[in-house]
């Protein structure tokens, strides 16, 4: 090398290589220097140090999956459970193999509550019925207690056979007057001409054969049906007029008695004292004897003078509030 382009000079303290470009090395690093020092002094000091260094590779791994299980989780937060279970079995299959049909569950044998009520149903619950109870039982006879027993629904479908299907009311068609205000036919909404009727409806329930009296509320057109084999027993309202006509021919007849047994125990009376006295006293009672018809005749017709000393007064039964309901509701119901 010439001494034109490069001189080499070996410092003896140092023990080292300079060269002519050294002074401007120097220089750049008293630049990189004094700018170091300057962003030391623009700092904030909530300010965060600059990046220098490439984050390691667990890290960003870390990172990602934090990520993937955070997008997971939100994907199957807005499944429902059915969609969520397939989505589970359709993973399970594709990562450890297997096919659909051995996760098909055997249906044969599964009930709803509506068969649990068919198998367990009774028209009527007796005392009985209600020995063992199971939980199939005891929905059956919750079901059975929320039914309207007043009027039934029935199915005349098959009238021609003699047969009848009848069934309580439930809540809905009561309030609808189904059964009581409208024909009480299943397929039949007819208003007019409705007729009560009583019928021993007898059919056979868990291998026994049963009893029970029902009234039914139909049209002329289904009365027809209802009776196409004989006739069956027809409920009539009683007027209130015909019920007190009767309570009062009651009452005079048990008047009636009591003024015969009245007058014959006086007649008694006095023919004895007609034997004890002379002939004159007889003339002296027979003048008082119409003052005294006169006198029973004032007082009131239910009692004479000997019924007033054998006891006390007749207590007259008034009618309790329910009475008095029932009453008023029994031409309404009819």
């Amino acid at each position: 090398v010439t001494s034109s382009f490069l001189s080499l000079q070996v410092h003896a303290g140092g023990g080292g290589y300079d060269s002519h470009f050294s002074d401007d090395e120097g220089e750049s690093s008293e630049k990189t220097l004094k700018r170091k020092h300057e962003e030391e002094i623009l700092q904030k000091p909530f300010q965060k140090d600059r990046h220098s260094k490439v984050a390691h590779r667990s890290l960003h791994c870390s990172e990602l999956d934090r990520e993937e299980a955070k997008n997971r989780r939100a994907h199957l937060i807005s499944l429902n459970a059915f969609e969520r279970h397939k989505k589970f079995v359709g993973d399970y299959i594709l990562y450890y193999g297997g096919k659909m049909a051995d996760f098909n569950r055997v249906t044969a044998n599964d009930k709803t509550d509506y068969d649990v009520l068919r198998e367990n149903h009774r028209f009527l619950w007796k005392d009985e019925d209600e020995e063992d109870m199971t939980w199939e039982k005891e929905l059956a006879k919750k079901y059975y207690d929320k039914l309207f027993k007043e009027y039934c629904i029935a199915d005349l479908s098959r009238f021609k056979e003699n047969k009848f299907g009848f069934r309580w009311r439930t809540e809905n068609e009561v309030v609808s007057g189904k059964g009581q205000f409208q024909c009480g036919n299943k397929r039949c909404e007819n208003q007019e001409g409705l007729k009560s009727w009583e019928v021993n409806f007898a059919y056979v329930e868990q291998g026994e054969k049963r009893n029970a009296l029902v009234k039914l509320r139909l049209c002329p057109e289904c009365s027809f049906k209802l009776n196409y084999h004989h006739k069956r027993k027809e409920v009539k309202a009683k007027a209130k007029s015909q019920r007190l006509s009767k309570e009062n021919e009651k009452l005079s007849h048990k008047k009636k008695k009591r003024r015969k047994s009245s007058s014959s125990h006086s007649k008694k009376q006095k023919l004895g004292r007609d034997r004890d006295r002379s002939s004159s006293s007889c003339s002296s009672d027979d003048s008082q004897e119409p003052d005294k018809d006169a006198q029973a005749s004032d007082e009131p017709e239910g009692q004479s003078e000997a019924d007033h000393w054998r006891g006390p007064a007749p207590v007259v039964e008034e009618k309790s509030r329910e009475e008095e309901f029932d009453d008023y509701f029994e031409d309404l119901f009819l």
